[in-house]
């Protein structure tokens, strides 16, 4: 199965779903509308062309594009003709919020949480989303790129002895 065939498949199924698409390194990457990304991982899970498997489900943040700050990157697998396809889906920081694939996937549970624990992107419809490994607590989204790398307030620090 080549990444022309998948991609032909998913635009034949699903003509307006498809956003973008490209190939990095030979990993078909393709950018799914947020309501039509449940539809698109169902059928390529149960259609003919087999995606059983679901390696990873993670968050992205571009704080710089405006309506699209955040993204939900799902990674899927076909055991049998070692087929890897990449599809990523972009959400508004106000509203992120996207359907679970708890349903399809009984391992996307807990991927689901992290995403939420680290990104705060909510899925409608998760059995139990809640934080698991920060603080309950915390009360903000350690990955979001929404604070300084470095204080700039510290007097112990030399730029000099970085090089800068």
């Amino acid at each position: 199965m080549t990444n022309k065939f998948v991609l032909e498949a998913i635009n034949r199924e699903f003509p307006e779903a498809v956003v973008a698409s490209a190939e990095p390194y030979g990993l078909l990457t393709v950018e799914i509308k947020k309501e039509e990304i449940k539809k698109v991982i169902h059928h390529l899970k149960s259609s003919t062309l087999n995606f059983m498997f679901l390696t990873d489900i993670c968050g992205i943040h571009y704080p710089e594009q405006e309506e699209r700050e955040l993204g939900v990157v799902y990674h899927l697998h076909n055991l049998e003709s070692n087929t890897r396809l990449r599809l990523k889906t972009f959400l508004p920081k106000d509203n992120a919020e996207t359907e679970t694939i708890t349903d399809l996937y009984a391992g996307a549970n807990w991927m689901e949480r992290e995403t939420y624990d680290f990104y705060g992107i909510k899925f409608k419809g998760h059995p139990d989303l809640r934080v698991i490994l920060n603080d309950p607590d915390l009360g903000y989204h350690p990955m979001l790129k929404q604070y300084a790398l470095e204080d700039g307030t510290r007097t112990d620090k030399d730029d000099k002895m970085f090089g800068r």
